[in-house]
């Protein structure tokens, strides 16, 4: 396991919030040099810290004007039924998110779609008629008050 240091808490919290940004201006944030910054990036890549860098997309100006919540219950929990599912919701473009729950709903999708008439023949067609899903309840969403990726890293005590 990596071991975290302060400045490597740093480095998350900078790409975090912007993904795009060099390494001689991350290591002048973070008050080392260029070469070690960029070998303290590459180690957090490799420990598994930082999986990715993506863009953040303007769902709203590309179309997709719907965005739903939906709510699963599965007629079976077998490890095998849920991955079946699983591999459904990877294969739905209009999935954005599915997460597992304990208690009463099995999986929350997040879903955006370009209009109300798009989601509902993804529901009709796709969620509801699929193998295992008993349930299905979707919540539309109004308005978005906060929507912050990744995770709070000024509340990670090494």
């Amino acid at each position: 396991m990596h071991k975290i240091d302060t400045i490597d808490l740093k480095i998350l919290e900078l790409l975090q919030q912007d993904g795009r940004m060099t390494n001689v201006d991350l290591a002048a944030q973070v008050g080392i040099s260029a070469p070690p910054c960029l070998r303290r990036v590459r180690a957090l890549e490799v420990a598994g810290l930082l999986q990715g860098y993506h863009a953040v997309v303007n769902e709203r100006a590309l179309g997709f004007e719907v965005k739903v919540f939906a709510m699963v219950g599965l007629h079976s929990q077998a490890e095998a039924d849920l991955q079946a599912f699983e591999g459904l919701c990877n294969d739905w473009p209009y999935v954005r998110e599915c997460h597992m729950l304990n208690g009463e709903i099995d999986f929350v999708l997040k879903c955006v779609a370009p209009d109300l008439s798009s989601f509902q023949t993804f529901l009709t067609e796709n969620l509801t008629s699929a193998d295992n899903v008993a349930s299905v309840k979707t919540s539309l969403v109004i308005r978005c008050a906060k929507d912050v990726p990744g995770v709070p890293i000024q509340a990670f005590v090494p």
